[in-house]
């Protein structure tokens, strides 16, 4: 149990405010949070509620599903530029869906330290063998960029090919979906705003 003075500074910083904004700014419910994370969706719910402060290890979890460092909940934001670099050796290769079998494709991101990114920047491998993505659609707007191979970007029903070196700009506002074309592994740059 935590004296009164230690959960007042804990408090003061709203880690649990915090992690229900990004939440909700990603659209994702308490359960779905859990499927990333492998926290319970009640434990979460403490958390965001300021019954229960999170470790440093499940902070830590929540602020990677999110694409934000540790710091994003405990310093607030100064005058000054803003800059990350992340090292190839440092990325997180993560599936599409944290529960699937065969995943879609497998994703790093390229900003993971940044608190509140203007964009999201991915590297992306749609690997051989792979299914389309399910269709999906959220605020803002997308650009891929294909490294190697090739790209079917499926936006609103309808089909573009891109091949190596394509690039697409796209709203994300109308149903979008990818799958990998023709043999061997697809790589692309997914940059998303909004």
């Amino acid at each position: 149990m935590l004296s009164q003075t230690l959960a007042a500074g804990l408090e003061s910083y709203q880690i649990g405010p915090k992690i229900r904004a990004l939440r909700l700014k990603k659209n994702l419910g308490l359960v779905q949070l859990g499927d990333h994370t492998g926290l319970s969706a009640g434990m979460l719910s403490k958390i965001e509620r300021g019954q229960l402060f999170p470790t440093l290890p499940t902070l830590l979890k929540i602020a990677m599903v999110f694409g934000v460092s540790l710091e994003h909940f405990f310093v607030d934001s100064k005058d000054r530029p803003t800059l990350a670099v992340v090292r190839k050796k440092d990325r997180l290769r993560l599936p599409d869906r944290p529960d699937a079998e065969n995943p879609s494709f497998f994703f790093e991101s390229l900003d993971f330290p940044i608190s509140d990114r203007k964009m999201e920047a991915y590297y992306v491998e749609f690997e051989p063998h792979s299914g389309a993505t399910e269709p999906h659609k959220h605020s803002g707007a997308e650009i891929i960029y294909v490294i190697s191979g090739e790209l079917a970007v499926n936006l609103d029903g309808e089909d573009t090919l891109l091949a190596e070196g394509d690039a697409m700009y796209f709203d994300c506002a109308f149903p979008h979906s990818y799958r990998r074309q023709g043999r061997g592994t697809c790589s692309a740059v997914v940059v998303v705003t909004g």
